[in-house]
């Protein structure tokens, strides 16, 4: 292993050099499963999905040019791997984040966990059912922008570039997919402030 950066082990990749991808996928192999699973849903398709997106990188090593940052461009091969394996199956992800206060792997910090009592942590963990049922009926491309800018941070120029869209294409997406998320959510919300209400009543009486 080198202390190469990524666009110089991209590059040594382009000329020949096979460690180079060995290396590249091991560094980022992580990340990548990470968002596949959390548009997918599934372990074992995301494993094989992430499998597949570094195939892609490793088929384009010849057309590749340093124009933007390596894992902008890994996250865009990604994020169309996503997008496709959802058209072409034709089904929805059965869970599609991790908590909004998880970690990296999906799960919740040992320090937030011991400070929490168990009526917070069951509060807590039913919001997060809240989100994640939220995030699955977003439209794919605003799942995909808010995965990639909360759990990812992507920026809004690194979105743009991953989504092929405009930056204000991408700040009105971004915007589009958190108000879907508060307005899905608030129903909830409200019912936690008065326990009579039926949040689940009030959502089918908005159809």
């Amino acid at each position: 292993m080198t202390g190469r950066s990524d666009v110089e082990l991209m590059l040594a990749l382009k000329a020949g050099d096979e460690e180079a991808f060995t290396e590249l996928v091991d560094r980022h192999r992580d990340a990548v499963v990470n968002l596949t699973y959390r548009y997918l849903g599934n372990r074992s398709d995301a494993e094989d999905l992430a499998q597949e997106v570094f195939l892609k990188v490793y088929r384009a090593r010849h057309r590749y040019e340093p124009a933007a940052k390596f894992t902008t461009w890994l996250y865009r091969v990604a994020a169309n791997a996503c997008l496709n394996e959802v058209r072409d199956r034709r089904r929805r992800p059965t869970f599609l984040a991790a908590a909004l206060d998880a970690g990296e792997d999906g799960s919740v910090p040992a320090e937030d966990r011991a400070a929490a009592s168990p009526l917070e942590e069951a509060e807590r963990s039913e919001m997060r059912e809240h989100v994640r049922a939220a995030l699955a009926e977003l439209p794919e491309r605003q799942r995909m922008a808010l995965l990639l800018n909360k759990f990812h941070g992507l920026g809004y120029e690194e979105l743009a570039d991953s989504l092929s869209m405009t930056v204000p294409a991408v700040k009105s997406l971004l915007v589009r997919a958190r108000e879907n998320v508060r307005r899905l959510i608030e129903p909830y919300l409200r019912a936690g402030m008065d326990p009579s209400a039926d949040p689940s009543a009030e959502r089918r009486g908005t159809g």
